[in-house]
């Protein structure tokens, strides 16, 4: 074997042993999304996940606080008038609150005018 191809081999091999670990190292659908955020005045920070059958979103925020809202594949399901330091939303299918099946996102605006600091905690499904 030339020198070439043992490097074409050890090449491919390590082209494989990578993709094994990417696939292994992938996420669960499911997995509860949780962050946090520093905003400047007029910044937005979201989360997102996927949900079934059940959502909820918790926010926080420091300072003036911030306006939050939960949005489905886009479309804002519920949002705080003003800003708060505090936002919670839950939305079941066995309460008849839950808008259905989709992508939910939960976000934080900073609308005043000094920074915040933001924790979004967006949950679905079997993690309620």
């Amino acid at each position: 074997m030339s020198a070439f191809t043992t490097r074409l081999a050890g090449a491919a091999a390590l082209t494989a042993t990578a993709a094994t670990l990417a696939v292994a190292g992938a996420g669960s659908a499911s997995a509860s999304t949780f962050n946090t955020y520093g905003l400047a005045p007029g910044q937005t920070a979201c989360v997102q996940q996927y949900a079934s059958y059940q959502v909820r979103g918790d926010g926080t925020a420091t300072a003036a606080g911030a306006k939050f809202k939960l949005l489905d594949n886009g479309v804002v399901v519920q949002n705080t008038a003003n800003r708060a330091t505090a936002y919670a939303v839950e939305l079941r299918s066995a309460y008849g609150t839950f808008p259905g099946p989709g992508y939910y996102s939960l976000c934080a605006t900073n609308t005043g005018t000094t920074n915040t600091v933001v924790t979004l905690r967006l949950r679905t499904d079997s993690e309620l």
